[in-house]
């Protein structure tokens, strides 16, 4: 549901821009809606605590962090790429990380910075893209995009602009949704048509991605996948959880190599 930009090549090569403008825009213009919960991010925030259930997961058991304490996060810097509103950022910040937040529409920055504010979360948040900050030569300990990279041009290329953010060691996470028949059943013809969760053309079924795919391209950029891991939905209790199921909507965890 966010947008950014992605490279191939060194971070001093020209960026390949990845990002739809067409897909940024129909965001931007909903962008005072990101913390209406029955709006139209309903979904997105009914996802949210599974989402923040893997990210605690992948990183207190590969970063060796204290599962246990309420600020597993802490003295780890995290980047969200593509953050929208700040629904993800704000819980990622309340679990300790350093967190520097981006997206390439203005509009979701400026309503992220304004929640953020009445919330009295301290969040770096840039109205910027992931090709900046890897030609700047920023890196982070983990480096998280959550349904985003079905909405970029070149996935393979997005894939290796995040390794150019990550610290050796470091984690990138991604969440996306499978292209598979149940997810065209579920997640188009169910989500966008007849329950009418998210506006109708919010998912492109092409664009969708299998782990096997995400794999690859996380190899290519000098990744290793470690977790796969689905997000399932109940009907009967309303809510999402985390399971082995990744036919529709799936995280993916991976370490960059050390140099």
């Amino acid at each position: 549901m966010k947008q950014a930009e992605s490279m191939t090549g060194n971070q001093s090569a020209p960026a390949a821009r990845s990002v739809d403008d067409a897909e940024v825009a129909r965001f931007a213009a909903l962008a005072s809606r990101w913390w209406d919960a029955t709006g139209p991010y309903a979904p997105l925030h009914a996802l949210t605590p599974a989402r923040i259930g893997f990210v605690r997961m992948a990183v207190t058991k590969h970063l060796d962090c204290d599962a246990r304490s309420m600020r597993p996060f802490a003295g780890l810097s995290l980047l969200d790429v593509g953050c929208g509103g700040g629904i993800l950022a704000e819980p990622l910040t309340r679990l300790g990380a350093d967190v520097t937040a981006i997206d390439p529409a203005g509009e979701n920055i400026e309503a992220a910075r304004a929640h953020a504010a009445e919330t009295g979360l301290e969040i770096d948040y840039r109205a910027e893209t992931a090709e900046a900050l890897s030609q700047a030569g920023q890196s982070f300990n983990i480096v998280v995009a959550s349904e985003v990279i079905e909405h970029v041009i070149d996935p393979g290329a997005f894939i290796a602009t995040l390794a150019t953010l990550a610290k050796p060691g470091g984690l990138v996470l991604l969440s996306t949704l499978n292209r598979t028949l149940k997810s065209f059943a579920l997640a188009i013809v169910g989500a966008e048509y007849i329950l009418r969760w998210l506006p109708r053309g919010t998912h492109d079924w092409e664009k969708f991605i299998t782990p096997d795919e995400m794999e690859a391209f996380l190899r290519t950029a000098g990744m290793e996948p470690l977790d796969v891991q689905g997000m399932i939905f109940n009907p009967l209790k309303n809510e999402w959880r985390l399971g082995d199921d990744a036919s529709v909507n799936y995280w993916l965890a991976a370490r960059k190599n050390p140099v």
